[in-house]
């Protein structure tokens, strides 16, 4: 039956025999699917691996050619087979924002030509993403199929004429064709995620009575007129990938039949590559943050792959060789498209094709340096690898002078600045108190859904052991003691500790600082008092309300929690959620301030957090001020002034922490010329900011 085999390597997709290259899919390669080639018209990739299109905003940087450029020389040299740029809108109205970058006549096309010389000379491709925002455009003037506002967006669209949406067809095709003339090697398509095409796709945004509507037919004229359109402009020799959504999570989404029937015609039309995208962008389901299983989505993958005989490719939480090869190896899928995982680390494919699979800096879908970055304005990064998207300016050149460097504290900065240094060629001791290396990590991967931080941690210890780091556990050296250790310069990254309230009674034995509490030093009743209500609250709720903590996010679970019906044959795919299991324990947050609480929380996953613990029945007190704590319970003011008074088992003190940094001012006093360094909490204690911390420590080992 179509689809029910998996291409071979020499293959084409019209079956057709082509030019045998690079290694084969056998012999003694540790994942020999995810590391077997595949022709598919003009495109040879060398694996299966594809890094998936992603806004970076490194066009608007400073000497942004010579950055694209870097940033994708980096991923080539990296080994991966196939680059999917950031999307490019085909006219002025897809732009994302005003400043977005769009396919036109009068378009500069310096760094388009810049990432097209980046992968020359290698054997990495590159494709350039069509991708017209429609409503999700944060312009004035952006369209849609329809003039309903999405909720994630001020604008309201205007609803495109029939004339203006022949247009946009016939400007899909022009960008296509001056991407073939630039040197791109491929064009994709973006048909999902809630942007124009998929909003003229789903019945809940297309009410429209012309041919581009209705039923659906109708519906679905769009995206096979463009594709038809680009194949026209392009050729027959030229390779085109059509993003479909799989799965568009969204009341009144496309069904699962419906879906289907699109990939079908989708490449009857002239795809020659289906790449699969899960979700829109405001739908209430989370599909790319660390409480996703990893390859969630590949049920709804399998079925679109089982009804074309194009290759189809899965993407989304795809950040581990393993993971990969047993999508293809079972059948679910052709390639892999991975785009975080490749800020994490360039040379993923490279460390796969070798083996070197425990040397890979795991993408920990945390998305705070990268997805939270672009909805500030700001540029992409990684919280594991701070140097992404910073190539020009983060080199790590060998030390002019080689010094003795004593770095106290074992955590993400202190890590990360030993391994860093000594890279250079620094000569660097790292001490730590505790019995093993991880500091604040190793409570952030107690909380139920953060098994990713597992990840970060291998990582980081096998950085140290190959830098030829002396580690040193269990010792928490002087400040006479480093002063006469013949070092040239000490950091100081010992990190943080709870703040103490004055407040009477926090000496009782049933108040306890969050720390004691993650790292399961002491128990917890069934009536829980948390004071604070920023990210450790959070944190704290789920450790005590949430899933078992080291266990990776199941399946079922998750599509329970979140309303995902398995079969994909709903609308949208999803149906009615499973009530809440009652909570095992009473849990009441006290906040300070009046505002909305889980306002200070990240901006890309905190509406799951609070989410979460909505459904927990978490109660939260907002505008109050604990006044004392004894054996009636714990009092509190209101803003009013009024005292009442919560009976409890347990208070957990999770109001913040203070920096750990007394060494400092020791040093100051015996050895007030020997150069001292704060990094991570032990310099700013506001927030346990893993991200601030790894790339202040990174940095600065770049300086020394």
């Amino acid at each position: 039956m179509m689809g029910q085999h998996s291409l071979r390597a020499s293959e084409t997709h019209s079956g057709q025999s082509s030019i045998p290259f690079g290694q084969s899919g056998h012999g003694d390669q540790p994942y020999p699917h995810l590391l077997a080639p595949l022709v598919v018209r003009n495109l040879r990739l060398r694996n299966r691996m594809v890094m998936g299109a992603m806004h970076t905003r490194l066009e608007s940087m400073d000497r942004p050619v010579e950055r694209i450029q870097a940033f994708y020389r980096a991923r080539s040299e990296g080994e991966i087979a196939l680059i999917i740029t950031g999307g490019i809108s085909p006219n002025l109205a897809g732009r994302m924002e005003d400043d977005a970058p769009a396919m036109t006549a009068d378009a500069d096309l310096r760094w388009h030509h810049a990432i097209v010389d980046a992968v020359r000379g290698t054997d990495t491709q590159v494709c350039m993403q069509l991708l017209h925002a429609g409503r999700y455009a944060k312009i004035d003037g952006c369209v849609g199929p329809s003039k309903q506002r999405a909720r994630i967006n001020k604008f309201t669209p205007h609803a495109l004429t029939t004339d203006e949406v022949i247009q946009t067809i016939a400007d899909y095709a022009s960008a296509a064709m001056a991407a073939r003339d630039i040197g791109y090697h491929a064009v994709e398509i973006m048909g999902s995620e809630g942007y124009l095409i998929n909003e003229f796709t789903a019945p809940c945004t297309n009410d429209r009575s012309d041919e581009f509507g209705g039923n659906f037919d109708g519906r679905i004229r769009l995206p096979i007129l463009v594709i038809k359109a680009v194949r026209q402009a392009v050729g027959p020799d030229f390779a085109i990938i059509y993003r479909i959504s799989a799965l568009d999570l969204v009341d009144g989404g496309m069904t699962g039949d419906e879906t289907l029937e699109l990939a079908r015609r989708a490449e009857q039309a002239g795809a020659d590559i289906l790449n699969t995208g899960i979700g829109w962008h405001e739908s209430d389901v989370p599909t790319v943050a660390h409480n996703v299983p990893r390859a969630g989505w590949a049920y709804a993958v399998q079925r679109i792959k089982n009804v074309v005989s194009i290759p189809v490719m899965a993407s989304n939480r795809i950040n581990a060789p393993d993971v990969a090869e047993s999508l293809l190896a079972s059948g679910q899928a052709d390639l892999v498209s991975m785009a975080r995982p490749l800020l994490a680390d360039p040379d993923f494919a490279r460390k796969a094709r070798q083996g070197q699979e425990q040397r890979i800096n795991t993408c920990i879908a945390c998305n705070q340096a990268c997805l939270d970055n672009i909805f500030k304005h700001q540029t992409a990064t990684c919280l594991v690898n701070p140097r992404a998207g910073r190539e020009l300016d983060w080199v790590a050149q060998p030390a002019q002078q080689s010094k003795r460097i004593a770095v106290v504290g074992a955590g993400a900065a202190g890590m990360n600045f030993a391994f860093n240094a000594a890279a250079r060629g620094h000569w660097v001791n790292l001490f730590e108190a505790g019995p093993e290396v991880g500091g604040q990590l190793r409570l952030a991967r107690n909380i139920p859904g953060k098994t990713e931080f597992d990840e970060m941690l291998r990582y980081f210890r096998n950085r140290l052991v190959e830098e030829k780091v002396n580690v040193q556990l269990n010792c928490a050296p002087t400040a006479t003691q480093l002063a006469s250790g013949d070092f040239d310069e000490v950091v100081l990254a010992t990190g943080v500790r709870p703040r103490q309230l004055s407040v009477p009674g926090m000496q009782r034995p049933d108040v306890l600082p969050y720390d004691q509490v993650l790292s399961g030093a002491a128990p917890v009743g069934q009536r829980v008092i948390i004071i604070g209500a920023g990210a450790i609250a959070y944190d704290m709720v789920e450790f005590l309300l949430g899933d078992a903590p080291h266990q990776p996010p199941a399946l079922d679970d998750f599509a329970s929690e979140y309303g995902l019906d398995l079969s994909a044959q709903s609308a949208g795919g999803r149906k009615p959620r499973l009530d809440q299991a009652p909570a095992r324990r009473q849990v009441t947050v006290l906040q300070r301030s009046d505002k909305r609480p889980g306002a200070s929380l990240a901006l890309t996953t905190g509406w799951i957090r609070r989410d979460k613990v909505q459904r927990l029945g978490v109660r939260f007190l907002t505008g109050v001020t604990p006044q004392r704590i004894d054996d009636a319970g714990l009092h509190y003011a209101a803003a009013d002034g009024v005292l009442t008074t919560l009976p409890f088992d347990t208070v957990i003190v999770c109001a913040g922490q203070e920096p750990v940094r007394e060494l400092r001012a020791q040093l100051r006093q015996i050895a007030p010329t020997l150069p001292v360094h704060l990094v991570g909490g032990a310099d700013h204690a506001a927030e346990l900011d893993a991200r601030r911390a790894i790339e202040q420590a990174s940095r600065l080992a770049l300086e020394i």
